[in-house]
């Protein structure tokens, strides 16, 4: 694997070769790599009948880090290891110094219990994949996690995957499967899912259940399972919201609904997506993005539509004559969404009011629903 894994190799590597060091950060909010490093740790250090008595998932918002490190430090009676993973690390970096707290951090670690594995979790800072482009507010952030405890504990960032590291990813898991995925078939499934790694894992192993016997993933499978449900048909419904044209946007959302099972996840997913293409196109207007070759230095990794939605989107963006337009149609999704949330009688009515209203002239604005703009 490339960069984008290579940190949490060296841990891996560490791991099975059984030279630990008594403490370990992970850095960054990179959820893949992440519970790839602790499924490795709960197989090779914490047997699934030792569970209860050998591992402690702590919140520091909740328990103090001088109670987590005297649970490190006392030996348990019931099991001979004892792995904890300490969340919420931004705690001990908020409001004051924390001497007493980083005092007693560097205490235990100059004697720390051989018996004891301790795991921060700073998932409170975003490594992107090519670390010159952090921001420098994380920057700060992970200067100041090596400043206090890179001396004691090992580091291992979890920046997020580049297309190139995911596909080589795609290939080695394909030789785990005993199974063959052509070469456009992978760059079309990392295209789609913009390098996320957890979607990627996920729609692969759909892929794999998928092709079953034939043992093989082409194109055609990744753009019948992956695309042409969920994405392509998504930005036909934006294409029709945008340019106004309320009966096709009605009749797209239901062919949306009629291709997944209509539950509450479902029609959460489909506003998560509707928000994350109108936030898309909400930055391609900011930034006055006009081709296609511009798009990628507007949208960071990670938050990039697949290549064949591109000039589509720039085109639906243009539509809009105003950031406030776009803004709105945020509020409106966010409203729908905490209506969903509350457990409505007919789901599919929200969505659909929803959708007619995107697909309106705007009304003058209301107050009442400005407060959640920015959460999407």
């Amino acid at each position: 694997m490339g960069a984008g894994f290579a940190s949490t190799e060296r841990f891996l590597a560490e791991l099975h070769e059984q030279r630990l060091r008594p403490g370990y950060v992970f850095a960054g909010d990179e959820i893949f790599l992440y519970e790839r490093c602790r499924k490795a740790i709960l197989t090779a250090l914490v047997p699934p009948e030792m569970r209860d008595f050998c591992l402690s998932d702590l919140d520091l918002s909740e328990v103090n880090i001088f109670e987590a490190l005297d649970r490190a430090r006392t030996p348990s009676l019931m099991a001979p290891f004892q792995v904890l993973f300490l969340r919420n690390l931004k705690t001990l970096y908020t409001r004051g110094s924390k001497k007493e707290e980083f005092a007693a951090i560097e205490e235990y670690f100059r004697s720390p219990n051989p018996q004891a594995l301790v795991l921060f979790v700073a998932d409170h800072l975003r490594i992107p994949a090519d670390p010159r482009r952090m921001d420098m507010d994380d920057k700060n952030r992970y200067e100041r996690l090596r400043e206090t405890l890179g001396e004691w504990c090992g580091m291992v960032e979890l920046a997020r995957v580049d297309e190139a590291d995911a596909l080589r990813w795609l290939t080695a898991e394909s030789k785990q499967y005993e199974i063959q995925i052509d070469s456009d078939a992978a760059r079309e499934l990392v295209d789609a899912l913009g390098a996320d790694m957890m979607m990627v894992s996920n729609e692969f192993e759909k892929l794999v259940l998928y092709v079953g016997e034939k043992k093989r993933i082409t194109l055609g499978d990744v753009e019948t399972m992956v695309l042409a449900a969920k994405q392509r048909s998504l930005y036909e419904l934006t294409d029709a919201i945008s340019a106004k044209d309320k009966v096709r946007a009605i009749s797209l959302l239901h062919g949306l609904l009629n291709a997944s099972d209509g539950g509450e996840d479902s029609a959460i997913g489909h506003l998560y997506m509707l928000a994350r293409t109108f936030r898309q196109m909400l930055v391609i207007l900011e930034k006055n993005v006009r081709d296609s070759r511009a798009i990628w230095q507007a949208l960071w990794q990670g938050f990039r539509m697949p290549p064949f939605a591109a000039d589509d989107l720039i085109r639906q963006a243009r539509r809009y004559k105003s950031r406030r337009d776009l803004t709105r149609a945020l509020r409106l999704i966010a409203r729908a969404d905490m209506e969903l949330r509350s457990q409505p009688p007919d789901k599919r009515l929200v969505l659909e009011r929803l959708v007619l209203e995107l697909a309106s002239e705007p009304r003058p604005a209301s107050g009442s629903t400005a407060q959640y703009a920015m959460e999407w």
